[in-house]
């Protein structure tokens, strides 16, 4: 019985996480004196099918639960949504180029958007955590960064340049999880207005956890704290 070289060449391919789960087609050989071909079709799932029943805003680590150096603050409901903004440097009502980078509509409410948010005074850094209901996988997220690298972000008669790159994802028990660094830059202004970000986001359902360390700075950020902080806040999405 003879499988022809086309049946060999069929592989799976993998998202850059590694992560993400891919359906390769299968291959069937009836009998012995027969063989069915077929084709590997690698797919992407374009939806969330986990639904997680806890409301977000309980789903939030506990103030305690921060590092030492960052007190923490659970944010009302529309000041969590504007803080949002803040974490992508596109605040709402905001211009954006090029075109298709604008990020999908903030939704506010306890069970849409949450947000606790840590300050170390003495640095000017703050380490916040975001839980957003999302019906799209990350990886929505990740292809859309990596098309917007670079954009041109005006809002109320003043510009930025938002630039986002891409790091190698953090191992954590999530769905799937992307790591990223940014800076909002403003087009005028004095030196120390900056915006330089650390995040790292994971999914667990329809629960994207997004934890991020800012400063106006441009020191070292305080990774072990981020870590910490982001395992901490996925595995308390992941007991609910």
């Amino acid at each position: 019985m003879t499988v022809p070289d086309s049946m060999r060449r069929g592989q799976l391919e993998f998202a850059m996480s590694g992560w993400l789960p891919v359906v390769a087609g299968v291959l069937l050989l009836v009998g012995c004196a027969s063989t069915v071909t077929g084709h590997p079709v690698v797919t992407t799932p374009t939806d969330v099918q986990r639904h997680i029943g806890a409301q977000l805003s309980a789903l939030l680590p506990d103030p305690a639960q921060f590092p030492a150096r960052y007190p923490a603050v659970v944010l009302p409901p529309e000041a969590a949504t504007q803080a949002a903004g803040d974490l992508t440097g596109i605040g709402r009502g905001s211009t954006v180029r090029p075109e298709g980078c604008l990020p999908p509509v903030q939704r506010s409410g306890p069970d849409r958007t949450a947000i606790a948010v840590g300050t170390d005074n003495d640095s000017r850094a703050t380490l916040t955590v975001e839980l957003t209901r999302n019906d799209l996988p990350l990886s929505a997220l990740r292809n859309q960064l990596k098309r917007c690298e670079t954009m041109q972000v005006a809002r109320a008669g003043a510009t930025t340049t938002v630039t986002t790159r891409l790091e190698p994802p953090p191992p954590i028990d999530a769905d799937d999880a992307l790591a990223l660094r940014r800076t909002v830059a403003p087009e005028v202004g004095e030196a120390g207005l900056t915006q330089s970000m650390q995040t790292l986001t994971g999914q667990v359902g329809d629960v994207r956890i997004a934890v991020t360390y800012m400063s106006f700075s441009d020191a070292k950020p305080d990774t072990a704290a981020l870590d910490k902080l982001f395992t901490t806040a996925v595995q308390r999405v992941k007991q609910a």
